[in-house]
């Protein structure tokens, strides 16, 4: 996947600070990585309670499952593009 660049100065208007606006994204990326994380143990929890008489398959299958989940773009990129497409719901603490 190729680098591009964020205008961050574009994007911080939702926000009006870019400073604000990283940790916003941020601990989104981090909320997708753990989804992403919980995603992939449950799939792979199934495969535990089997005995080793047909471990062949079970590993195919196994390693499929881990490709799909590596073959996702990244939490970070993921976060951004929300925030671009205006997907991204935050709120200040002290308005509530």
């Amino acid at each position: 996947m190729p680098i591009r660049t964020i205008d961050i100065e574009e994007l911080k208007k939702t926000t009006g600070n870019k400073y604000e606006l990283l940790v916003i994204m941020a601990k989104r990326a981090r909320q997708i990585a753990a989804q992403e994380k919980l995603e992939l143990d449950e799939k792979l929890q199934y495969f535990e309670g089997f005995e080793d008489d047909d471990e062949f398959s079970f590993n195919e299958e196994q390693e499929q499952i881990s490709k799909s989940f590596e073959k996702l773009p990244h939490a970070v990129q993921r976060a951004i593009n929300e925030m671009e497409d205006g997907k991204t719901y935050f709120r200040r603490p002290e308005e509530d």
